[in-house]
């Protein structure tokens, strides 16, 4: 459980660094985009395209950061109501349903990007299964936090009885 965890918070810590550089360098392509349209009057065909697959990843990574942080949105009326152990069984159903998400998500990913691996993106000139492939890779982050959570719940859960 311990080495899940750590492992777990230094990923989290790892995509939080990412998404740091990743958004200043979108920000920076955007401003270099706009400068260069209207004040030099030239166009530069790969800042749009590039902004765009960036917003991509950021979209991904930072809702694992979000989940992780466990300040992602969720729906827990009904939650809050239940008392102790219906309470603790719901949260364990919850981890469970969104683990078999996950799973979804990595396995129709990973099956999106082998699909598209011979399709090149067209002013990057890049493969689009690198750019897609933040869908199975964030699936495992998902994943990784999830089965902490749940390992967390479930030892809480021993630990009251």
């Amino acid at each position: 459980m311990d080495f899940l965890s750590r492992v777990s918070a230094v990923s989290n810590r790892w995509v939080e660094k990412s998404l740091a550089l990743l958004s200043f360098s979108m920000a920076a392509i955007v401003l270099l985009q706009v400068f260069f349209r209207y004040v030099l009057n030239h166009s530069l065909f790969w800042s749009e395209e590039l902004a765009r697959y960036i917003l991509v990843w950021l979209t991904f990574l930072g809702a694992s950061c979000a989940y992780y942080r466990k300040v992602h949105p969720g729906i827990d009326l009904l939650t809050q109501r239940l008392q102790g152990p219906l309470q603790k069984t719901c949260r364990v159903f919850v981890h469970v349903v969104s683990m078999s998400f996950f799973g979804v998500m990595i396995f129709h990913g990973v099956n999106f990007a082998y699909f598209i691996r011979l399709q090149i993106s067209p002013a990057l000139a890049i493969p689009k299964w690198i750019i897609f492939s933040v869908i199975p890779f964030s699936g495992c982050l998902f994943l990784l936090h999830c089965l902490v959570f749940l390992l967390s719940d479930l030892k809480e859960s021993f630990n009251d009885d």
